[in-house]
C-alpha cells in the first residue's frame, strides 16, 4: 500500500521494503546525480506531509533500500541528511552492531547515556497509528552529509528521537517494535465531530 504527495509517494506498511535492512552507499557515489536526486525527491516528499507533518523520512520509505534518512524538527527548520549512519553510542537499546561505513573510524567506547521517558511516536508509513516510545536523550552518531563529507556528533532532544525513529527504519524496523519491547501502548487516531484528534488504544 501506499499514497501520493504530488507525484511522489510514501510507502505504507505492511511492505517488505520496510522491514528489510538497507543498503550502504558507495561512499564514492554520494555526491552522483541519482544520489541527489533522490534527496531532493526526500525533500519533497516530506515538505508536502500533512495530517501529520513529517519531520523525517528514511529512504525505504519512498520505496528505495538504501541507507539515507533526513531530518527536520520545525517548519524553521533546514533539511538535515544522514548518510550511511552509523548510531555509535546509546544506553539500552541496541541500534547498532556494524562496523562503521568509514575506516578512519575507531570503534568508540560504551558511553552511558539517560533514557527519555516514553512519548508519543507517529510514522508517516503507518498513517493514524501511534505509539509510546522510550528513546535516549543524547545520541552520538556517524555519517556522511549530501557532499560526501563525514561527520560524527552528538544529537539531543527532538533531533534525537527523530534520528533513532529514522535510524531504525533503515534496520527495517517500524516504532511498534519498540512499543512492544518497552510494554508500552499503541494507539488509533481519528477526528471528532468538532476536528480535534481522538486516540483510541490498539489491544496488543
Amino acid at each position: 500500500m501506499c499514497y501520493n504527495l504530488g507525484m511522489l509517494t510514501i510507502v505504507s506498511a505492511p511492505n517488505f521494503v520496510l522491514s528489510e535492512k538497507a543498503k550502504p552507499i558507495n561512499p564514492k557515489g554520494i555526491t552522483e546525480k541519482k544520489v541527489k536526486k533522490l534527496i531532493d525527491e526526500m525533500k519533497q516528499t516530506l515538505q508536502a506531509a500533512r495530517n501529520p507533518e513529517g519531520v523525517g523520512l528514511a529512504a525505504p520509505q519512498i520505496g528505495k533500500s538504501l541507507q539515507v534518512f533526513i531530518a527536520k524538527p520545525s517548519t524553521k527548520s533546514p533539511f538535515q541528511t544522514f548518510i550511511n549512519p552509523q548510531v555509535r553510542t546509546l544506553n539500552n537499546i541496541n541500534l547498532n552492531t556494524d562496523k562503521p561505513q568509514n575506516p578512519r573510524e575507531s570503534e568508540s567506547k560504551s558511553v552511558k547515556i539517560s533514557e527519555d521517558p516514553k512519548k508519543l511516536e507517529g510514522c508517516l508509513s503507518l498513517k493514524d497509528v501511534w505509539g509510546e516510545v522510550s528513546r535516549s536523550s543524547k545520541i552520538v552518531i556517524s555519517y556522511f552529509d549530501e557532499e560526501g563529507n563525514f561527520h560524527k556528533r552528538t544529537f539531543g532532544g527532538f533531533i534525537a528521537t527523530i534520528i533513532q525513529h529514522e535510524y531504525d527504519h533503515l534496520n527495517g524496523i517500524l516504532f511498534p517494535k519498540r512499543v512492544l519491547e518497552q510494554n508500552g501502548k499503541l494507539f488509533k487516531s481519528h477526528k471528532n465531530k468538532k476536528g480535534e484528534d481522538i486516540f483510541d488504544e490498539i489491544e496488543i
